[in-house]
């Protein structure tokens, strides 16, 4: 039967929020609806970001897959128009199986240019809300207007890179998701108006979600160049959904010599029983996500843009090439991350997760002053 302009099939489930279909957004060009994911072995030989975003306003869905191995960095992405069917998620050969929401998932690449995968993701603690986070250009406008969840799993499964195999095994395979909703600068780029008053001078950025054996962590802030902090959202995570908040940690991070690349890093805060804690955070492996992820300044491909319908391309970086080198440090680096608890009356907990940071631009306290500024 025909579908008649203006009534959809997700109409049919009460899970309306506004007047209007459900597949209607906001006015916002920049509306998304986006996951991601990545998944790494521990051992710092490989590690595998992904997601797939929806564009309503823009007319397309598209998705990207990103694997670093040693100096290399592989991309595949996959555009395509939008359709109403918004339950069964895919572009093209990639798509995702929300077996049973909020635990079981399924991620699904065809072989597309050698590279596919076929693996199963599974809550290791429960799904929790983050902070909504909002951006505001000049201190008017707001650029960055969303909503998430975030979660920590395992995966099983295989990956085949251009013949070789990886055996996902959920003893030794982990890694973090979240769904994000809202607006966020997407496709191609608009008009700048008036110059932002005062200007976008930078910004500072840690995100880390790490299972450890009986808890989560997860930890997300954000700072101004000067450190005052617009965003702090800590807590830990036990396995039947209680959480604890856990305060404002005091960071230090050590930087890759020449680089804004973190190689480790410290947390401590105080949990809310007063226990001093502090974590020892250890970059295992690198992945700069604005090198063929297509988040903030890809040169190369952007989410949301319209490439054609049952599109797709492989790009790979060589991660040691100065003219790649030179475009890491405007952006975020997703890493292998590595934890270590420490906590008053316990014995010391290893973690494993992912450790996001990101300094673009100024920052003092870490002593960028300038946009060009490395660690020494």
């Amino acid at each position: 039967m025909p579908e008649v302009p203006g009534v959809f099939p997700l109409d049919e489930y009460p899970i309306h929020q506004i007047a209007a279909p459900i597949e209607w957004v906001g006015t916002d060009r920049n509306f998304y609806d986006r996951s991601y994911w990545n998944a790494h072995d521990r051992s710092g030989e490989i590690f595998l970001i992904t997601g797939m975003g929806y564009y309503p306003n823009l007319g397309t869905k598209d998705a990207f897959l990103l694997i670093r191995r040693g100096e290399e960095q592989t991309a595949l992405h996959f555009g395509d128009k939008l359709d109403s069917d918004r339950l069964n998620q895919h572009v093209g050969n990639y798509r995702i199986e929300v077996i049973d929401p909020l635990k079981t998932s399924r991620l699904v690449v065809e072989e597309t240019e050698g590279i596919s995968l076929d693996m199963t993701w599974r809550g290791l603690f429960p799904a929790i809300p983050e902070q909504r986070h909002i951006m505001r250009a000049g201190g008017h406008r707001a650029i960055l207007d969303a909503q998430r969840f975030a979660q920590v799993g395992s995966w099983e499964g295989t990956i085949v890179i251009d013949g070789q195999q990886y055996d996902v095994t959920p003893d030794t395979w982990l890694g973090t998701r979240d769904r994000s909703w809202g607006a966020r600068p997407i496709g191609e780029a608009e008009p700048a108006g008036k110059p932002a008053d005062p200007p976008f001078d930078g910004m500072w950025w840690l995100y880390v979600p790490i299972a450890f054996e009986n808890f989560a962590m997860i930890v997300i802030l954000q700072e101004e160049p000067d450190g005052t902090r617009i965003l702090n959202d800590c807590h830990r995570v036990w396995p039947d959904g209680r959480t604890e908040q856990l305060g404002w940690p005091v960071v230090e991070t050590s930087y890759r010599s020449g680089t804004r690349t973190p190689l480790r890093g410290t947390l401590r805060f105080r949990t809310q029983a007063g226990a001093e804690v502090e974590v020892e955070l250890e970059s295992l492996l690198p992945l700069a996500i604005h090198v063929g992820g297509g988040y903030g300044g890809d040169s190369d491909w952007s989410h949301g843009q319209w490439r054609g319908e049952g599109w797709s391309e492989r790009l790979t970086y060589d991660m040691t090439d100065p003219q790649v080198v030179g475009r890491v440090p405007f952006g975020l680096t997703d890493n292998v991350g590595r934890a270590t608890w420490r906590e008053p009356g316990h014995e010391p907990q290893v973690g494993w997760g992912l450790y996001e940071h990101g300094v673009m631009g100024v920052h003092r306290p870490s002593g960028f002053d300038d946009w060009f500024t490395n660690a020494p």
